[in-house]
């Protein structure tokens, strides 16, 4: 019987991600990345594993699926592999909740109703006066107008995480390729069935782009392009510290900027420390194409509003600081799924910012499609098809569960996959 063959283009956590459930699941899998692995949008992130910055609706849903599954993989990522060499504890997993507060009260009028209809939607957040502040954050601003605790967001070191999924995929049966880019699309009978790369040929029955950033520009090499355009942003890192911030901590315009399709620089403070004691102070998002020029302007910017948050961080030594892309889709939803226009071509991307947590959801959506499952979610808001998403082409007839490839993989065989 033949075994689907999923090609996975990109090897950072979402393509490793994706590329571990598929595995697992008995697909013959091929990751193939121009760079290596976890070597650009991911390992520039911060890890966030969040709930509490997405309002009610399908990416909140994601995020809820996705925070479920966190514990669950690593768990089985521990088991599995033996920890050898202690690869589940590379990912720094802390479920450490965050804090987000308002220092104005036009930021408090925004939170607090916020806050109420996440609860609505299944999200623990909790409102905090300034005495249960005080003491969950003793460093903080005490000119703030509200602040609101979710228990639920945690942090992981991004490419500790996205090497500990691809290293299970690979045990599980995964080839992984790396400086080897795509070129092309080998189309037969109206169906994706190769890329052409830098070396070579791989076939293959799906092809799934997971290339973030890059995900619009390999789409056009492809022949169906999709709206996914980098949002560049940039992170500072302090010298480690005494114990200083213990949650995530965030001013409350964060969301806003999350948000916004605003082109120019927006920044909002974001706080948060490492394992390693250094703090990470964000953040920024300005429209640059791929740019990767760190202005001083903008660590300026940054430096400014963490300050505002935690005061007592001035004077305290900037180590290094870096930036990185986010894949940013204009309706603010990744696109996950089929695509309607090019039979065997999947997506999986346009997280934006929201990549690291999501991925471990995304995964799980786009082996339940594959298999042609129930999702645990409904998939139809990340649909390929929808308007925004198309780059102006005319979006095409996209079903609500997207036909799987005619040769499903028997869910419980031994992943054995074929060469290219």
């Amino acid at each position: 019987m033949h075994r689907t063959r999923v090609v996975v283009l990109g090897a950072g956590i979402v393509g490793a991600a994706c590329a571990r459930e598929l595995a697992l699941a008995g697909f013959g899998v091929v990751v193939v990345d121009r760079g290596g692995a976890a070597g650009a949008t991911t390992s520039h992130g911060e890890g966030n594993v969040l709930v509490s910055d997405k309002g009610p609706g399908p990416e909140l849903e994601l995020a809820l699926l996705s925070r479920r599954l966190w514990p669950e993989v690593l768990a089985d990522l521990a088991e599995r592999s033996g920890d050898a060499p202690g690869r589940v504890a590379a990912v720094e997993w802390q479920p450490k909740g965050g804090i987000v507060v308002a220092t104005t009260p036009e930021g408090a009028r925004d939170l607090l109703p916020f806050a109420s209809a996440q609860r609505g939607s299944g999200v623990r957040a909790a409102v905090l006066d300034s005495d249960a502040l005080a003491e969950a954050e003793p460093w903080i601003t005490r000119a703030h107008t509200a602040a609101v605790h979710y228990p639920d967001d945690a942090q992981v070191q991004p490419a500790g995480a996205a090497t500990a999924l691809l290293h299970d995929a690979l045990a599980a049966g995964a080839i992984l390729h790396t400086g080897r880019e795509v070129l092309g699309a080998v189309v037969s009978g109206g169906r994706l069935t190769g890329v052409r790369t830098s070396r070579g040929t791989l076939e293959g029955d799906v092809f799934l782009n997971a290339a973030g950033p890059w995900a619009g520009e390999l789409s056009r090499r492809l022949g169906a392009p999709v709206d996914i355009r980098p949002r560049r942003g940039e992170v500072l890192v302090t010298m480690p510290l005494p114990p200083t911030v213990f949650h995530k901590v965030y001013d409350a315009d964060y969301v806003g900027a999350v948000g916004s399709g605003a082109g120019e620089l927006q920044t909002s403070a974001v706080v948060e420390a490492t394992r390693g004691g250094s703090v990470l102070l964000g953040s920024s998002r300005r429209q640059v194409g791929f740019d990767d020029r760190t202005r001083p302007e903008v660590l300026s910017a940054i430096a400014a509003k963490a300050l505002n948050l935690f005061p007592s961080l001035a004077g305290v030594p900037v180590m290094r600081a870096y930036g990185g892309f986010r894949p940013y889709v204009p309706d603010h939803l990744p696109v996950i799924g089929a695509d309607p226009r090019l039979p065997g071509l999947w997506h999986a991307g346009g997280h934006e910012g929201a990549g690291i947590g999501l991925s471990v959801g995304t995964a799980r959506l786009v082996r339940d499609l594959l298999l042609g499952e129930p999702t645990e979610i409904d998939a139809e808001p990340f649909r390929v098809g929808r308007p925004a998403v198309l780059a102006g082409d005319a979006p095409g007839p996209a079903p609500k569960h997207p036909t799987p490839p005619a040769h499903p993989a028997p869910p419980n065989r031994p992943a054995h996959p074929e060469g290219p």
